[in-house]
């Protein structure tokens, strides 16, 4: 249940800022400025996130977790940051 509560709210909070990544990178192409910059940097930062969270489920020691109990590990690995970041600018923007 919490491991599905977890990984609920990182997907989530994930969908808002590629939103919202994805909202900016229109009205900035609309402006007649770049975009690629700000798009990579985004598919940059979701890449690293998803190697370090491939590197840690492959640790022998997780590895050998059952797997309810690494995906609950993995999803309070993910949640945080991406949380936080939702929240920010969900209060910063409305």
């Amino acid at each position: 249940m919490l491991t599905g509560v977890l990984w609920t709210l990182t997907l989530a909070s994930l969908a808002w800022l590629t939103f919202l990544v994805g909202i900016i990178g229109v009205f900035v192409a609309a402006s007649g400025e770049p975009v690629g910059g700000l798009l990579m940097g985004w598919i940059g930062c979701v890449a690293g996130g998803a190697a370090v969270l491939t590197a840690v489920a492959f640790l022998p020691p997780v590895r050998r977790m059952a797997t309810p109990h690494r995906m609950l590990l993995l999803g309070a690995l993910a949640c945080p940051v991406p949380l936080v970041v939702t929240i920010v600018t969900w209060f910063r923007m409305g």
